[in-house]
Order: structure tokens, then sequence, then C-alpha cells
């Protein structure tokens, strides 16, 4: 889980604040990225404290090099910062829920307004603005089912913008092991 501080630095970086799509850090269409590059991504997505010479090592470069790749990736706004992983349950929140949230069709204009008061929620892990019949998918942690519960109904089930929620609970979590290298 990317809990420090991602929720509101994702509200922050997106156009849920700025009101403007495709704002620098999100938009890296025009990025090109080499076999060192994927490699270099594929080391920090599983450890963002490698040290450079490990990632050197990985990516069969001088650390010098190292360095500046992960720099330029950086700057180029293909890596947006170093995250730790927390898990939730060592802080007590051994629930885990996605819940898709869909906007009344009226509601549609507060997007912005309703992403940002979701996103401060402490139970708020991230939020995503998504495509299709839902509008957001939200990423909870909570102590039991029964605060899961309420924050469904106090934060999204209450609020007249909102036209429906489906919560899913998770089970575990199973992260890929290469999820963006070459094959």
């Amino acid at each position: 889980m990317n809990i420090i501080l991602y929720n509101t630095r994702m509200v922050s970086n997106s156009s849920f604040e700025t009101g403007e799509a495709g704002s620098r850090s999100n938009d890296v269409r025009s990025v090109p990225l080499d076999r060192i590059d994927h490699i270099l991504l594929d080391e920090l997505r599983r450890d963002a404290r490698t040290p450079n010479n490990a990632l050197a090592a990985a990516a069969g470069i001088a650390p010098s090099t190292a360095l500046a790749r992960v720099r330029a990736l950086v700057e180029r706004g293909v890596i947006r910062g170093f995250h730790a992983e927390i898990d939730p349950e060592a802080l007590g929140q051994g629930i885990q829920a996605m819940i898709s949230v869909r906007l009344q069709a009226d509601a549609r204009r507060r997007i912005s307004e309703f992403g940002s008061k979701i996103a401060s929620r402490k139970e708020t892990l991230n939020i995503y603005f998504i495509a299709g019949a839902d509008d957001f998918l939200v990423h909870v942690a909570t102590v039991d089912t029964a605060t899961l519960r309420d924050f469904v109904v106090e934060n999204l089930s209450a609020d007249p913008a909102v036209a429906a929620t489906e919560t899913i609970l998770i089970f575990e979590h199973i992260r890929p092991r290469n999820t963006h290298g070459e094959k």
C-alpha cells in the first residue's frame, strides 16, 4: 500500500485540483524508455530503497550512469515519488476494500470536489477517477467491517452526489514479480 501522502499527492498532481487534463506528472506518453530504463524502474518498483550501486549492477551500467538515469526519470515525470509500503494490518486496519462509486448525472460537475473530499479521509489509501459506468474506485483500509460500513454509509451513501456504490472486500494483495519489464 502506498499511503504516505499518496492520496493527497495524487489529488494535487491531477486535474482534481487544477481542472486541467494531462498535468506534467501524469502525462508521460511522449517519454521514450529503453531497456535500461525498464530495468531501473523494475528494480525500484520492487524496492524503492535499492542502493544506486545495486541498480547499476542490475542494469549492467556504471553507478554514475544509473544515478543520472534515475534523476532523468524523476525530472521527466516517469518516477513520481519514492514511497514506503505500509501494511495497514500492522496499523490495526485489517479490513481493506475497493469501493466503486457512481455519481448522480447532475453531480458530475463536482467530480473534483468529491474526489478531494474522499481522498482526505483517513481510511482512504488511494482514489482513482475511472472510465466506465462508475466514476471512482476508492481503496480503503479500516479496523473492522463495522467501520467499513460506517465509512460507506456516512461518507458515500449519505452524500446526495452519490448515485450508487459497490464494496468489494480484499482478501489478499498479490504483488506481481515483474510488472513492467521486457519478457
